[in-house]
């Protein structure tokens, strides 16, 4: 059985998360990690090394590394192992604009390596159920989305101050969470080009956003609303997904916060004589397999050898566009 030598660059939670993955997988063998939070280098009792700086895991010999760091380090950490040819995972987002994507696909095209994004959502139950039944045309064509991700501050669970700060992160609660549902909608919808935004940071006052409100159209006509909220005082993930013949509703996410509610999947068939009260069916998820179904699926495309087709760079560098659209919509904003 062929075995990668895996390296973890940023080994806070996220980078503790996918160790776990890493661990649970037959095919790989953690090597290396590192952290700023390392006073110097060392080795672990399992023999794993670290770090404190990036540029030292690259003296290791690894087929491939998780980058999880801050969006004004990461680009530069995914170009330098794309230019030594290592297969790449990156975390969302791709950076802190959409340059920095862009310079990161003049890289690859170089590469002989892989590379595959975190969009982590899209490998949750409750969404590939949800992608499975729009595919189908069960419930006919879609009309409308209407989106809600928020918790209670920009800062939560031991996340660090970058967060808050533009020059690093790039922006706030629209860029670190709500570009989840950015991307998900892209996934159900296509792009969309008729864009209408209001973004603020009136209540924590930092020189990111505290909220999002968006409006947007797609070329076939699909509309989407979106409310990305670092004010959602009670925590909140849901999408909904109006059909012309029924709908789904996407509520709560299994997160390692536990704070926003039960995984649920609602599928309503309406019809004429309904009179506003469907049929429904729900699915309930009660174990998150997201995490290592992505770092699984990368796995076997770099063992295998075959095309990444799904969180590639393009569609990294498709989510981040609207992104900036969104933010750019707000003239008021974008002009801050």
């Amino acid at each position: 059985m062929k075995r990668l030598k895996v390296g973890i660059s940023g080994y806070g939670i996220v980078g503790k998360k996918r160790r776990e993955c890493v661990d649970e997988n037959p095919h790989l063998d953690l090597v290396v990690v590192c952290d700023e939070k390392f006073v110097s280098e060392g080795v672990f009792d399992d023999g794993v090394k670290f770090y404190p700086s990036y540029e030292q895991i690259f003296n290791e010999q690894i087929d491939m590394l998780f980058v999880c760091m801050p969006n004004n380090i990461a680009p530069k950490v995914v170009k330098h192992a794309l230019k030594k040819s290592i297969n790449t995972f990156c975390e969302k987002p791709p950076g802190r604009n959409l340059n920095d994507i862009s310079e990161i696909i003049a890289e690859e095209k170089n590469s002989s390596a892989k590379l595959m994004y975190g969009f982590n959502h899209r490998y949750h139950d409750s969404v590939i159920k949800a992608i499975d039944i729009s595919k189908s045309g069960l419930l006919g064509n879609i009309i409308s989305m209407r989106g809600v991700y928020g918790k209670s501050k920009l800062i939560t669970f031991n996340q660090t101050e970058w967060r808050t700060i533009r020059e690093l992160a790039g922006g706030g609660i629209l860029l670190d969470q709500g570009i989840h549902m950015v991307d998900l909608m892209r996934l159900f919808a296509g792009n969309f080009t008729d864009i209408h935004s209001f973004i603020s940071n009136d209540y924590w006052g930092y020189d990111v956003e505290d909220n999002a409100y968006v409006l947007m159209k797609s070329d076939s006509g699909i509309v989407a609303m979106l409310n990305s909220s670092a004010t959602q005082w009670r925590h909140e993930f849901k999408l909904d997904i109006t059909f012309d013949k029924g709908a789904l509703i996407l509520s709560g996410i299994l997160s390692g916060s536990k704070s926003y509610g039960d995984e649920r999947l609602t599928v309503i068939f309406s019809n004429e004589s309904d009179n506003g009260n469907p049929i429904e069916k729900q699915y309930k998820y009660n174990k998150d397999l997201s995490w290592s179904r992505e770092v699984d699926y990368f796995v076997d495309c770099i063992l295998n050898n075959k095309s990444i087709r799904f969180s590639t760079s393009k569609e990294a560098f498709q989510t981040m566009k609207l992104v900036e659209d969104i933010y750019k919509a707000d003239k008021s904003w974008n002009d801050s």
